[in-house]
């Protein structure tokens, strides 16, 4: 593989960590090397709100669906041999949104709340009134290189992880021009749809499958959200006869992956559906759109960069409900076993992990195999298993996982039952009440890798340290000063 040397420029901010005070550094070089590459294909997999707990909570739940206690059991991802911790912290947040996070492992730069991959000196830039110049993006360089670029997600394609990938904005919410209000408008900004659209390095992006079909039609248009008029649906079909559009499963599957086409699916208005509700002859699941894009990327036999996103794990635990945040985890776990059965140790490198954590806990002292979803089953005085379930201070019993904060405080009720708290719609309890939603946590998550470059992922690494692996990893050398405290 031939890497052509590139030389991009722009200003870094040197910040404190309050953001009190900035100054803008003297302009530094990035530069894109060609060392020997030791990898040909990265792919990057993010459950959103894949904290430790809810791995652990899946891998039983996982176990427990297949008849086992579950507590032996091992996720696919489990198997890889390299794994690290990953401090997630914004620039100006102890417990980061995926906007930040996500603009970390794209930029190797740290950045904000909220904010989509731009530094504190240039929260505008990109933007026809903006200053600065934002940050080279993974996807910039792979594309420069005339390697591919694939993005799949079970979220919008324009919500924070996705779009870190190939957006730049002051805000997170500007996923269509209905969004940017005059903040963004007066400075004229681009909304991420249409970054998407008019993304221009190299031959643009080749493979984008996800939700979000809102963003890209008019408010004419059936569910559309966009005031401008524009169709981002035709505009996308129209930049040259490979490029084509799908809606549902039955179109997509109509597609031959190794037509090299790229293929834009956009399969709900919003959100895809949760695995467990998902109709599969209408709308395809995570694992069916990562082996297709998988396979599509492959086929250009160039080199590729592919970002999967698992992203409804976040929303079932925002809304409280540990059943779909650990089915959409055991999905996204078939979904690694595929796609690693599809490629090569000796030129992938699959990277799994999360962008950030949740207030999500496991706790009581259930006994060994207890229902993970359950009530607690305890001991008794002589260490002997319970049969009925454990009862708390206030003579109650209680579910073995928790919330620290959200929308169902802990009330308790002392009619509850098995049947009732394993129901998929059942919200566990929470020990703060927040009528908004349950909140992200702050601890480190977990990376696991496997393939070339997969050694670099040890220790306690801060989440920019991602993009450097990535980079590495297929040859790309790319040196700046990193925005860290």
């Amino acid at each position: 593989m031939n890497f052509k040397p590139v030389i991009l420029s722009f200003s870094l901010a040197l910040c404190s960590v309050a953001l009190a005070s900035c100054q803008t550094a003297s302009t530094p070089k990035l530069a894109v090397a060609q060392p020997p590459p030791k990898a040909k294909n990265v792919i990057l997999i993010i459950g959103d709100g894949m904290g430790i707990s809810t791995i652990t909570a899946a891998r039983i739940f996982d176990g427990q669906s297949k008849g086992m206690s579950g507590e032996d059991n091992v996720l696919s991802f489990e198997n890889f041999p390299n794994v690290s911790l990953v401090k997630t912290y914004n620039l100006d947040a102890q417990v980061a949104d995926s906007a930040g996070t996500a603009s970390a492992m794209n930029t190797g730069l740290k950045t904000q709340l909220n904010k989509i991959s731009v530094q504190p000196d240039a929260l505008f830039a990109g933007c026809a009134e903006g200053e600065g110049e934002p940050p080279t993006l993974i996807a910039d360089l792979i594309e420069i290189a005339g390697m591919s670029t694939g993005i799949v997600s079970t979220a919008r394609i324009t919500h924070a992880t996705p779009a870190a990938v190939y957006g730049h904005a002051f805000s997170r919410d500007w996923e269509t021009d209905a969004d940017m209000g005059e903040k963004g408008s007066s400075r004229g900004c681009t909304d991420l749809a249409a970054q998407l659209v008019r993304y221009d390095k190299g031959d643009g992006l080749d493979v984008v499958l996800g939700g979000g079909k809102r963003s890209f039609t008019p408010k004419e248009d059936d569910g559309g959200r966009r005031e401008d008029g524009e169709n981002l649906i035709t505009a996308w079909n129209g930049k040259s006869d490979r490029h084509v559009f799908v809606k549902n499963a039955a179109e997509l599957r109509a597609l031959a992956p190794e037509a090299k086409q790229q293929v834009l699916g956009l399969f709900k208005d919003s959100h895809l559906s949760f695995e467990t509700s998902r109709d599969n002859a209408k709308e395809p699941g995570l694992t069916e759109l990562a082996t297709f894009a998988v396979k599509n990327l492959a086929a250009r036999d160039k080199g590729y960069f592919l970002m999967i996103e698992s992203g409804r794990i976040d929303h079932a635990h925002h809304a409280s409900n540990a059943f779909r945040a650990l089915s959409e985890t055991q999905e996204l776990a078939g979904m690694v076993a595929a796609i690693d059965e599809l490629t090569d140790d000796e030129d992938t490198l699959i990277l799994v992990t999360a962008d950030h954590s949740h207030v999500f806990t496991i706790a009581g002292y259930p006994v060994i195999g207890n229902p993970i979803l359950g009530l607690v089953r305890s001991f008794d005085d002589d260490m002997n298993p319970q049969t009925l379930p454990y009862l708390d201070g206030d003579g109650k019993p209680y579910t073995t996982l928790g919330y620290q904060n959200g929308i169902n405080p802990r009330a308790g009720d002392a009619a509850l039952t098995d049947d009732e708290v394993k129901d998929e719609d059942f919200r566990q309890q929470s020990a703060v009440n927040r009528t908004e939603g349950e909140t992200h946590g702050g601890e480190d998550v977990a990376l696991f890798a496997k393939g070339p470059g997969s050694e670099n992922v040890r220790g306690v690494i801060d989440q920019a340290k991602i993009f450097e692996i990535i980079t590495s990893a297929l040859g790309l050398t790319v040196n700046h000063d990193r925005n860290l405290p």
